[in-house]
């Protein structure tokens, strides 16, 4: 009896405890079709196939699976076009930094006599030198699959890399002749033991120095970006910050931190806090702030903490450090609690107090800004934000491209909260949240999106794969029908130039479709809404029909 290499290959996978191939097939492909029926004739496990009509949104969905779990899952594109069409999405989790096996096939490369030898005219022109070369640099490993019997090794590889410290994306190139390749079956594949390393954790010099850092300061600041990936993460500073009075600054997040219910958050930008601070610890962090505009006091002391601090991915960085931390923001964390513990800290009290008090502040400015948005003619993002709060329940994920502020919708949950990677990956929102309601089926999913993240999206792609995979979610559009960013841009550069003449619009302006008959268009709820009185029965009517299993959108038309 003889079997072939994609047995091997779906085997490993599931070996790895991956339990979704989200995969845009194509020409080569029959051999993972054959494996696949194999499998289901034997009930042999192996990952569960997910067809997704868009290679982007097959990766944001595993990005998006992968968020909320933690447990890398694989991604098999067709050749070089499918890759190409994925290299936006993966841009997103290279930066986020997020495990997952990136797979393609390859072009057959012999003309005939093999099995699996070219068979179609396009399998000339797809071939190129070097395929893995388009992604190279947003992976962190990339190899072909040179014979069939590597297939076990060559997954173990691919794992254990994507799963080490820092955690990222990485790429294997399939071709057909190789996953056709007949292998003696029984044969037992030997699995060597390969132990991931544990995540890097400070030295106690470092954590000692810290902690005395902290009790010496008069005005710290927290800042962070990426902290929040692991839960944990924001129980514990939740506790530190509350205890010695820390503010912390949330900025451009992807992950919840804290609620902003919490007395020491303090917003979302830097702000005043940074202009007089005297300690700054930045955890998780690509950009602190924004040098060209607002920087912290020369002799304030900067502590950048980070599984890797440096941000060596990124070609210029260049914010200062006093003291680098290689470590996981957890691992720091906890042993921070214990130091802080057994050390004076005499300007708690005086900070406590101010910081309270300006938090008092922060909430009633956000809450003036609501009530005038309410009483608004057009729809505005604080009012868009506060109508949420009416729908979100504690089991709620919500995910952000651009436009959910917590100022004005409190979260309460680690974990709850997704945003877009820093690289701005523009529709990512959508097809995340399709990964995220199948890792979490009892919540209510919701994204909240920019008109053109929307569009980006591929977003007939997604209501097919919400409606054909039953995961029924609730996409909530921004829509301003303009490129925000763009004119936002423009204005910063060119705010007295002939560019602002025309509001900086020019090259923004984006006038929008109706939304809400896409969603129609598989059998999905969907409603436009343009009065801001009309947006709390709206946004009910929509969460119902969710968590009732139809999919919904609404289109907020927005000021």
């Amino acid at each position: 009896m003889t079997r072939i290499a994609a047995e091997d290959y779906l085997d490993a996978l599931a070996a790895h405890g991956i339990e979704h191939l989200f995969v845009n097939p194509g020409t080569d492909f029959p051999p993972i079709v054959e494996a696949f029926s194999r499998a289901a004739r034997t009930n042999r496990k192996v990952p569960r196939p997910m067809v997704v009509p868009h290679e982007g949104v097959a990766v944001a969905m595993a990005h998006g699976f992968t968020a909320v779990t933690g447990k890398p899952q694989a991604v098999m594109l067709h050749t070089n076009v499918g890759t190409a069409n994925a290299i936006n999405m993966l841009i997103n989790a290279s930066r986020d930094r997020v495990p997952m096996l990136l797979t393609s096939g390859r072009t057959p490369y012999t003309e005939s006599g093999a099995e699996g030898s070219r068979s179609f005219h396009i399998q000339w022109a797809q071939e190129m030198f070097d395929q893995a070369g388009m992604l190279r640099e947003l992976v962190k490993w990339d190899y072909e699959m040179r014979r069939g019997d590597q297939a076990t090794s060559a997954v173990d590889r691919a794992m254990e890399i994507a799963s080490a410290s820092p955690r990222g994306p990485v790429y294997l190139s399939l071709p057909r002749e190789v996953l056709s390749e007949r292998i003696v079956a029984g044969v037992e594949r030997r699995r060597d033991r390969r132990a991931v390393p544990r995540p890097p954790i400070a030295s106690n010099a470092d954590i000692d120095t810290l902690a005395d850092w902290i009790a010496e300061a008069r005005n710290p600041l927290i800042v962070t970006g990426m902290l929040g990936k692991d839960p944990r993460e924001s129980i514990v500073l939740g506790r530190l910050a509350e205890r010695y009075a820390l503010p912390v600054i949330p900025y451009h997040t992807r992950c919840f931190v804290l609620s902003s219910d919490h007395p020491m958050f303090q917003g979302s930008a830097p702000g005043p806090l940074l202009e007089d601070a005297d300690l700054v610890i930045v955890f998780e962090t690509d950009v602190p702030w924004l040098p060209s505009k607002q920087s912290p006091p020369a002799a304030a002391r900067i502590v950048q903490i980070g599984e890797d601090p440096l941000h060596s991915r990124l070609p210029m960085r260049s914010f200062p450090s006093d003291l680098t931390i290689t470590a996981s923001c957890f691992s720091v964390l906890e042993a921070l609690e214990k130091a802080l513990d057994a050390r004076s800290t005499p300007h708690v009290a005086a900070r406590d107090g101010r910081l309270r008090d300006r938090s008092r502040r922060l909430h009633d400015g956000w809450a003036v800004e609501t009530e005038q948005a309410g009483n608004a003619e057009a729809i505005t993002l604080p009012w868009l934000n506060h109508c949420l709060r009416d729908v979100i329940d504690a089991d709620t994920k919500v995910i952000s491209e651009y436009s959910f502020r917590q100022e004005y919708c409190p979260l309460t949950t680690p974990g709850s909260l997704f945003a877009v990677s820093n690289a701005g990956g523009l529709g990512w929102g959508f097809p995340a949240s399709l990964g995220i309601k199948l890792a979490s089926p009892g919540s209510l999913v919701l994204s909240v999106l920019g008109d053109g993240a929307y569009m980006f999206s591929n977003p007939t792609a997604c209501h097919y794969v919400s409606q054909m995979q039953k995961l029924p979610v609730l996409t909530i559009i921004y829509n301003n029908g303009l490129y925000g960013a763009v004119r936002h841009a423009t204005l910063d550069m060119y705010g007295h130039g002939l560019a602002a003449e025309a509001d900086g619009r020019l090259l923004a302006d984006m006038p929008a479709p109706s939304f809400d008959k896409i969603v129609a268009a598989h059998d999905g709820h969907g409603e436009r809404v343009d009065r801001p009185a009309d947006l709390p029965a709206a946004l009910q009517r929509a969460a119902a029909a969710v968590r009732g299993g139809t999919q919904a959108l609404i289109n907020v038309v927005c000021k």
